[in-house]
């Protein structure tokens, strides 16, 4: 009597069968990872502006209590301790001198390119270069 032996049922996965997961893996990583880097650079310019809207705010108090905002050469340390000249300053007004989110300082300017009593305070964005079209202003807040 002949006996048939069940054939032995299939265990792991076949080659091509894991090339068709990675490539469907990569397929989907080739789509959802841009959207992501899209975001996390949005991310980036509304932290940035936040962090120049907080830092214009302060500038303003300091005007208030010194009549003048700091100039160009005394500069975002003038928040931090107080200039030769500087009368009824009540600061520190910050406790170091705050980065953008791309990890570097706020350029700042004063007069600013609204008059002498104004300041422009702006981030060179994402490129970390002056001038290329990705810079944030205080002045288009």
């Amino acid at each position: 009597m002949k006996t048939h032996h069940k054939s032995r049922s299939r265990r792991g996965f076949t080659l091509i069968e894991l090339m068709v997961v990675v490539l469907i893996i990569a397929v989907l990583a080739a789509l959802v990872v841009p959207k992501l880097a899209a975001q996390q650079d949005e991310a980036k310019i509304k932290a940035t502006k936040s962090q120049i809207g907080r830092v214009a705010s302060i500038l303003q108090q300091f005007r208030l209590d010194t009549d003048r905002f700091p100039t160009t050469e005394e500069g975002l340390g003038a928040l931090i301790s107080a200039p030769a000249d500087a009368t009824g300053w009540k600061g520190p007004y910050l406790d170091k001198i705050p980065l953008d989110a791309y990890e570097q300082e706020m350029v700042y300017v004063s007069p600013g390119i609204t008059g002498d009593d104004s300041f422009l305070l702006s981030s060179y964005g994402k490129d970390k270069a002056a001038d290329t079209g990705d810079d944030i202003l205080s002045s288009d807040l």
